[in-house]
Parts: structure tokens; C-alpha cells; sequence
């Protein structure tokens, strides 16, 4: 699965916007996201989807954004994961 290229960022623009508002994440090139230093979260695409990497715990866990139900519910993990309750 490759790294998502600009038009596929393009379709999850408004996930990124509100990724960026979020206290603690930094984004280091467009749709690769750090946190405390160490990349957080990035997105993936292949022709099932988009989808997006993300480190909650030691190992990254890998979850659908391609819909806005799965976008929303991406977003309420990463909140939750920055708040550190359980995800």
C-alpha cells in the first residue's frame, strides 16, 4: 500500500484541516503528523481506499478513512489517543 499522493489528500482535506487544529500534533509534510517527535499518524491509498496509519500504543494500527463515517470515527480515535483514554 502506498503513501497517499496529493489527490488522494485532496479527498481527505477537511479530515487534515481539523487534524491540524488538534493541540500536540505537527505536521511535518502534507498528511504525515507528528507527535512529541515521533510520527503520529499518515495515510495510505490503494484500491480499496484510504486509509490511515495510526500509533496508539507501540505498534501502528491501521484504519479505513475513505468514508465520512470512517473519517469521523478516525478523528474520535485520534482525540482519544491525544487525550490518552482508551481507545
Amino acid at each position: 500500500m502506498k503513501h497517499a499522493t496529493g489527490p488522494a489528500l485532496d479527498e481527505i482535506a477537511s479530515l487534515l484541516d481539523k487534524l491540524r487544529e488538534l493541540p500536540g500534533l505537527i505536521e511535518k509534510s502534507r498528511g504525515i503528523f507528528y507527535r512529541r517527535g515521533a510520527a503520529f499518524v499518515h495515510f495510505h491509498e490503494d484500491p480499496a481506499g484510504i486509509f490511515a496509519d495510526l500509533r496508539s500504543g507501540p505498534d501502528w494500527e491501521r484504519l479505513p478513512a475513505t468514508s465520512a463515517k470512517q473519517r469521523k470515527e478516525l478523528l474520535r480515535r485520534v482525540r482519544a489517543v491525544l487525550t490518552d483514554r482508551t481507545v
